[in-house]
């Protein structure tokens, strides 16, 4: 029998318009063009505009994919979202996309996995393709990171954009798609890269609002001390 396997049938990729150079960054914090080239390679980042959110762009993302098939977004099964910066603790922001985009017929859910959030959601849709549970599956991952960097922390600031991406996934028995996941996670890193406050364990409240454990804090001697 042959086996059915998840096939990557069309992609698109949205940033927002706005721009942060690296001489930008020179005027809000202690950091230079060379010294951000030389250790990361980048130039430039894009962030999001004042009113501009993550449906929005996952929107446009679920309506191209669907232009570049040749399909409409009713006959979207599911839409996965790979993110940890939703419009909202809830709904989830993959329901947002779903009525913006107009695939009425879809269902979906967010997953939050930080930098590993589209192949977790990825792989996730492809279980969904390879048991013949759904036939179109839109995978989408991105992140506002803005709306939790601290542009006074030098180790996370120079770093993180804004951006979206997603694919349409599709029945294949070709043998071409997806071919494995192997896929493993370890927790025990976490104080290292962490946004500390606003989950369970430590909620947002009149006294930590505003502090430094509400934006992502990553450990680096590399980024943390200027050379």
């Amino acid at each position: 029998m042959t086996k059915i396997r998840a096939a990557i049938t069309a992609v698109h990729g949205v940033l927002p318009e706005k721009k942060l150079t690296n001489l930008d960054l020179e005027k809000l914090v202690d950091t230079n063009d060379e010294w951000i080239t030389s250790r990361t390679g980048i130039k430039e980042r894009r962030l999001v505009s004042e009113g501009e959110v993550f449906s929005d762009f996952g929107a446009k993302i679920v309506a191209t994919i669907c232009k570049k098939r040749g399909i409409s977004p009713l006959e979207i099964d599911m839409v996965i979202v790979g993110t940890i910066t939703g419009d909202y603790k809830f709904p989830s922001t993959s329901n947002v996309i779903c009525d913006k985009a107009g695939a009425k017929n879809a269902w979906g859910y967010d997953l939050s996995a930080a930098c590993s959030g589209f192949i977790y959601a990825l792989t996730t849709g492809q279980q969904f393709i390879e048991t013949g549970a759904a036939k179109k599956v839109i995978v989408i991952g991105g992140d506002v990171m803005s709306s939790i960097i601290n542009y006074q922390d030098r180790a996370t600031c120079i770093i993180f954009g804004d951006g979206f991406g997603g694919v349409l996934l599709e029945p294949t028995e070709d043998g071409n798609g997806i071919q494995d996941a192997i896929m493993r996670a370890d927790g025990s890193g976490r104080e290292f890269l962490i946004q500390k406050i606003g989950g369970s364990a430590e909620p947002i409240t009149k006294e930590n609002f505003g502090s430094d454990g509400m934006y992502v804090y990553q450990e680096g001697k590399m980024f943390s001390n200027m050379q």
